[in-house]
């Protein structure tokens, strides 16, 4: 009898590890790919000019120029990207505190690059 308690023990533990198994890949298969957001530079503007984003769930900015080289800076969330035209800038950041952040293009490209606002808003 106890070669059948034997085998039935190591069938439990084997389901059992089977069972976990099983968890730990639904786990992993529910970590979130980064959410993709396209902003497109051109002179004066960043398309869209506003963005939401969720604290603590990843993102990758998908930044692309059609005419000039811009760049995109939001000293809060420590991003400085070059956007050149005719190339995509990617940049995956998971945000971390709630709040409104503005950037700006810090590269010079024509009388009204002053007016290159994005606004970042993390709920």
């Amino acid at each position: 009898m106890t070669k059948i308690r034997l085998l039935f023990s190591l069938a439990v533990i084997g389901c059992v590890l089977a069972g976990m198994a099983h968890l730990l890949e639904l786990a992993a298969s529910a970590q979130k790919a980064p959410r993709e957001i396209e902003i497109e530079a051109k002179r004066f503007e960043f398309v869209p000019e506003k963005i939401t984003l969720t604290k603590g769930e990843p993102v990758t900015l998908k930044l692309s120029s059609t005419d000039v080289p811009h760049s995109l800076f939001v000293r809060e969330l420590k991003i400085n990207e070059t956007i050149e035209p005719g190339q995509v800038t990617t940049l995956t950041f998971v945000p971390e505190n709630e709040g409104t952040y503005h950037g700006s293009c810090q590269m010079f490209c024509g009388e009204e690059h002053a007016k290159m606002k994005l606004t970042i808003v993390v709920e």
